[in-house]
């Protein structure tokens, strides 16, 4: 092994007790190698990771780690060391748009399960089909912190920030046509919306999302889970 790579990364295992969020290891531009050394230093400190953009091509190259891996390819996360079987009851809801916004979701869904929390999923619910949205409105207003996924004008967070009273965490994804230009219209839509205290992250970031959700809950769960000792 070179000295060079000996050092090329550095994982952070005092994050939770600093912030409340576990460390994560984001996997894309990561090669194979410089996966199986991180899941190596988190398996000798006894530490729970969340991988994301983590590809099934290169989950699938990590090969003797996969009985070690939850992945989910959908939403292209894995935990290491972390069980999720047990039932979490919803804290947050997460409303997508479309069915092309389910992986942005699902990355979402995936990051709060990894820190203990449940989610309610509200998919395919977009203001193109107005009815969709009213007909579960009440049931999304039950939720403290709703995430809300969506691509094309991303019309979605800005509708449920002007009908209900919870934290809204607006996603902007990048589906659509043309002019969307990769969710750049989304984006913009979304952080030029009229409905005040409408919080905006990054482009296809429901990781970004669920960290931010995590906060406004206030998350410091960690009875259940295996935290290393500093």
């Amino acid at each position: 092994m070179s000295a060079v790579s000996a050092v090329d990364f550095r994982l952070d295992f005092d994050r939770r007790r600093r912030t409340g969020l576990d460390e994560a290891v984001f996997a894309e531009g990561k090669s194979t190698d410089q996966l199986s050394r991180i899941l190596q230093a988190a398996r000798t400190r006894g530490s729970a990771l969340l991988l994301t953009r983590l590809s099934a091509e290169k989950y699938r190259a990590l090969g003797e780690w996969w009985s070690q891996l939850d992945y989910c390819e959908i939403s292209r996360t894995a935990f290491f060391d972390r069980a999720t079987d047990s039932p979490r009851t919803p804290s947050v809801a997460i409303v997508s748009g479309g069915t092309s916004d389910i992986s942005v979701a699902r990355e979402a869904e995936r990051t709060l399960l990894f820190s203990g929390i449940g989610t309610a999923n509200f998919l395919d619910v977009g203001v193109a089909g107005l009815w969709r949205l009213t007909a579960c409105l009440e049931s999304i207003s039950r939720y403290p912190v709703v995430i809300a996924v969506a691509g094309m004008d991303a019309a979605l967070p800005t509708v449920l920030a002007g009908l209900v009273s919870s934290v809204i965490i607006a996603v902007p994804t990048s589906v659509g046509y043309g002019v969307a230009a990769g969710g750049e219209t989304a984006l913009r839509a979304v952080l030029a919306s009229c409905a005040p205290g409408l919080v905006t992250v990054n482009i296809d970031n429901g990781y970004g999302a669920a960290c931010a959700a995590l906060r406004s809950l206030g998350n410091r769960v960690t009875s259940h889970l295996k935290v290393a000792e500093v």
